[in-house]
C-alpha cells in the first residue's frame, strides 16, 4: 500500500526554516513533496537554505523573478500550484506562515477540495494594509488543521469563529531549529555591533525614508552590519543612495541560515523590520528594536525585549542602553513542536 501524499509549499527565508524539521518529520509517515514557489528567487535567500539544513531540493521550482507586483506574483504561483496539485493529487497540502506563497498554496487547494493544514495559523498585526495580515487571515479560514506557536495565536482563532477543533497549541517550530544549532554558531565578525535587515516596503521605497533610517544608523554607538535583502540593494541604486557616505554602517550580502543567528547571537543588539528575525532575537536574548508600527509577535514585547519603534527614529540609540526585564525561555515551545505538529497530522489523517 503506498503512503499517503502530503505537499508542502515554501517560498521565502523564514518558510525553508520551519520546513526542515517538518520535513524530516513528515518522512516518516508520508510521501511528503516539496514545492518552492520561487517566491525569494535569489541563490543568497533560497539554495543556501536547503544546503544550510540539509533539506533535500525542492520536487518543483517556480521562477517568480519577472512578477514583481502582489497580485501577479500571487496568480501565477496559484496557476503553477493548481497544475501540480492535479498531477500528484495528494491527501493534505501544508503551508507556512503568510507570504503569498502561503495564500496560493491555500487557494488552489481549497477549489480542489485538499485539506489545509497551516503552520504558525493564528497571528495578527491588525494591520490590513499589511500583505502579510491578509495572507495569514485568509489562510486561517480555509484550513482544516491550524497550528498555533503560542496562546495569543489560539484565541485570536476563537475569537474569529473558527472551530476549536481545528486549532492546536503546538510552540513554534523555528525554536526547534534554534535550539539545534545553537551550539554551532560561531563570530562571523569581530568587535561590538548591531545587526540589522531591512526589507519592508514602507521602510524602502521611499527614498527620505530609507535616509532616515541610514542616518539613525549613523548615530548609534557601534557599527550597524546591515545584511542587505536583494530588494533594499535595488532600491539603494535606484535612488542612487551612496551607503559609503555612512561611516558606521557596514554593508553584507543576504546571510545564511546559521550566519545570520551568529551575527545576531554575538551582537550587541538587533534592529529590523522582519517578522522572523524579532522572534530569533528573543530565542538567542537579544534585544530587538523593530521598525514598524505593529508587530505580529506582540509576546516579544514583554519585559523591552522587542520594542517598536516608527514615525521617530531618534530613540533608537536610547533604546539600547536601558534594562531589560525577565525573559522566558519556553515563550515559544520545547523545541519539539515538528514532532507534536506531525502527530497530530498523523492522527487526522488515519481517523477521517
Amino acid at each position: 500500500m503506498s503512503r499517503p501524499c502530503i505537499i508542502s509549499v515554501v517560498g521565502a527565508r523564514p518558510q525553508f526554516i520551519k520546513h526542515a524539521p517538518i520535513q524530516l518529520a513528515l518522512e516518516k509517515y508520508f510521501r511528503a513533496l516539496t514545492i518552492h514557489t520561487g517566491q525569494h528567487y535569489d541563490e543568497n535567500m533560497s539554495q543556501v537554505f536547503f544546503n544550510d539544513l540539509g533539506l533535500p531540493n525542492p520536487d518543483y521550482l517556480f521562477d517568480q523573478r519577472e512578477n514583481s507586483l502582489q497580485g501577479a506574483q500571487t496568480g501565477k504561483m496559484l496557476s503553477e500550484i493548481e497544475q501540480v496539485l492535479i498531477q500528484e493529487k495528494p491527501d493534505l497540502l501544508l503551508v507556512y506562515g503568510d507570504t503569498n506563497s502561503t495564500l496560493a498554496g491555500a487557494l488552489a487547494a481549497s477549489k480542489l477540495h485538499i485539506p489545509i493544514i497551516h503552520i504558525e495559523a493564528g497571528l495578527r498585526s491588525f494591520n490590513r494594509q499589511m500583505p502579510e495580515e491578509v495572507n495569514r487571515v485568509l489562510t486561517d479560514q480555509l484550513s482544516e488543521m491550524l497550528f498555533c506557536p503560542t496562546d495569543l495565536a489560539v484565541e485570536n482563532l476563537k475569537k474569529e469563529g473558527i472551530k476549536s477543533s481545528k486549532i492546536f497549541r503546538s510552540g513554534d517550530v523555528m525554536c526547534d531549529m534554534l535550539r539545534l544549532v545553537e551550539p554551532k554558531l560561531r563570530p562571523v565578525v569581530s568587535g561590538k555591533y548591531y545587526f540589522a535587515t531591512i526589507h519592508r516596503p514602507y521602510n524602502t521605497d521611499d527614498p527620505q525614508r530609507l535616509k532616515e533610517i541610514f542616518d539613525s544608523f549613523a548615530n548609534l554607538e557601534h557599527k550597524v552590519y546591515l545584511a542587505l535583502h536583494p530588494r533594499t540593494q535595488v532600491r539603494l541604486q535606484h535612488f542612487e543612495i551612496n551607503p559609503d557616505q555612512y561611516q558606521n554602517l557596514v554593508l553584507l550580502g543576504p546571510q545564511s541560515y546559521l550566519d545570520s543567528l551568529s551575527l545576531q547571537k554575538f551582537s550587541e543588539g538587533v534592529i529590523t523590520d522582519s517578522g522572523g528575525i524579532q522572534k530569533e532575537a528573543y530565542m538567542l536574548q537579544k534585544r530587538c528594536i523593530t521598525i514598524r508600527k505593529e508587530t505580529e509577535w506582540v509576546e516579544t514585547l514583554q519585559e523591552g525585549w522587542n520594542q517598536l519603534v516608527f514615525d521617530d527614529l531618534k530613540p533608537i540609540s536610547s533604546l539600547f542602553s536601558e534594562s531589560l526585564g525577565t525573559h522566558f525561555p519556553e515563550l515559544y515551545g520545547d523545541g519539539k513542536a515538528a514532532v507534536s505538529i506531525t502527530e497530530q497530522i498523523k492522527n487526522y489523517f488515519f481517523q477521517n
